[in-house]
């Protein structure tokens, strides 16, 4: 017979796909909120459970400039060491075109507002999902 202390945790499941959940919910709120703080524009946030494995949610935002770009991004990368977010990888920040920060639950795309258009993310993914209406 083996008893449970109260420091062992026993975990279903479903628990840890709420905490996952709740992970990805709280970088999304630290993210949005930084970049509300450093004067991205436009920002979109795109739930995509259940539409990529890539992560639960996308958010799109653009700066006025390279300089703004890669001035939301480092401001962006601070708050998410400061968070604890986990391992955070980017990619474009020298450019400053377009820059990508994948924090596992949340992927963040920073543009300029030229390639932001040309790119078009946001209609891609915010597209709704027809499969089931497909005929083979």
């Amino acid at each position: 017979m083996r008893t449970t202390s109260a420091k062992e945790a026993v975990t279903s499941p479903s628990s840890s796909a709420d905490n996952s959940e709740a992970v990805g919910s709280r970088i999304l709120n630290t993210v949005v909120a930084c970049l509300e703080e450093a004067k991205a524009e436009d920002l979109v946030q795109i739930d995509i459970q259940g539409k990529s494995a890539l992560a639960d949610y996308m958010v799109i935002a653009s700066g006025r400039s390279n300089r703004h770009v890669g001035a939301i991004c480092d401001q962006l990368l601070r708050a998410l060491k400061e968070d604890k977010s986990g391992s955070v990888r980017v990619e474009g920040l020298s450019q400053g075109d377009w820059v990508l920060i994948d924090a596992g639950d949340v992927v963040i795309h920073v543009f300029r507002p030229e390639v932001r258009d040309f790119y078009a993310l946001e209609k891609m993914w915010s597209e709704p999902d027809h499969r089931s209406d497909t005929v083979h």
